[in-house]
């Protein structure tokens, strides 16, 4: 093999860096205590022993790649699975889930929501947290690695440098969209959660300490021309609230009190949308 055909096929075969499966800026704690593995699995908490406080809270893909498994499992007692296949062969797992928010055979982006922390196990009783896998080609448990550098196994804190997930370019192009969920919403509003509409934007959920309030907005990527667009909120036990027409820019505000209270949210640009399960209950 030539020295280019070599450099060809390395690149061929690159592993992808793989980041925390939470979304950016989250500190997670690995395998601290009562979850503890003797092997390369990773249980996260938020904080450790926290109980069940991280039940809901967002789960995303920590490389891209195919969704080979979403499923409820009973026999390993994962229960709600998602594996993902990336491009080297290598796979992660993310297990234990309370909700499932890919289908098998989906493309997934880094940083793309793919479920929710639970503990769902047909085997175990056990409190919510999120089991991790990184295995290689040939389905072997390995230690895992976070923005290139290995996890210090066990019960060491890592803080999220998953910050992809179809994020606007940070030079904004002719036709860009100059609005951003926050001018959307409003003064107070902190990002929760957010899931991607393939190209064509993301549709964010936000929450006003101050009030009390989630807000759900659905922002295109680009600013040209108009398209059909939805957002909404579901607070549970009440009515939907939906905003949806056509726009050049965005869909919503859409917002409701929801302090304490699980909520569905979710939105659509053109063909693509997202609906989210009862989450965010706290």
């Amino acid at each position: 093999m030539t020295g280019s055909a070599t450099a060809n096929a390395a690149v061929r075969t690159a592993g992808p860096t793989f980041q925390l499966p939470f979304p950016c800026g989250e500190t997670w704690v690995g395998s601290s205590g009562s979850f503890a593995h003797t092997g390369n699995e990773i249980d996260f908490n938020g904080s450790a022993n926290d109980g069940d406080r991280d039940r809901g809270r967002t789960v995303v893909a920590a490389a891209a790649g195919t969704v080979v498994i979403s499923a409820y499992q009973t026999a390993n007692g994962f229960g709600n699975l998602v594996k993902i296949r990336h491009s080297d062969g290598s796979a992660t797992l993310y297990a234990h889930l309370s909700a499932r928010t890919v289908s098998q055979g989906a493309k997934v982006a880094q940083g793309q929501k793919i479920g929710a922390v639970g503990n769902t196990s047909a085997k175990y009783k056990i409190v919510s947290h999120l089991h991790y896998e990184q295995r290689s080609a040939a389905g072997k448990i390995v230690r895992a690695t976070f923005n290139g550098a290995a996890f210090r196994y066990p019960g060491q804190s890592v803080k999220s440098r998953n910050c992809g997930g179809g994020a606007a370019p940070r030079s904004a192009p002719s036709g860009s969209n100059p609005y951003t969920a926050a001018k959307v919403c409003g003064s107070g509003f902190k990002q929760v959660d957010v899931a991607t509409l393939g190209s064509q934007g993301r549709v964010f959920l936000m929450y006003s300490s101050a009030t009390g309030q989630n807000c759900v907005a659905t922002v295109r990527s680009s600013g040209r021309g108009k398209v059909a667009a939805s957002a909404y909120l579901e607070v549970k036990g009440k009515a939907r609230q939906t905003d949806a027409g056509t726009f050049q820019y965005y869909a919503g505000p859409v917002r409701a009190k929801a302090a304490r209270t699980c909520v569905k949210w979710g939105g659509s640009i053109g063909t693509a949308k997202y609906d989210s399960p009862f989450e965010h209950c706290g």
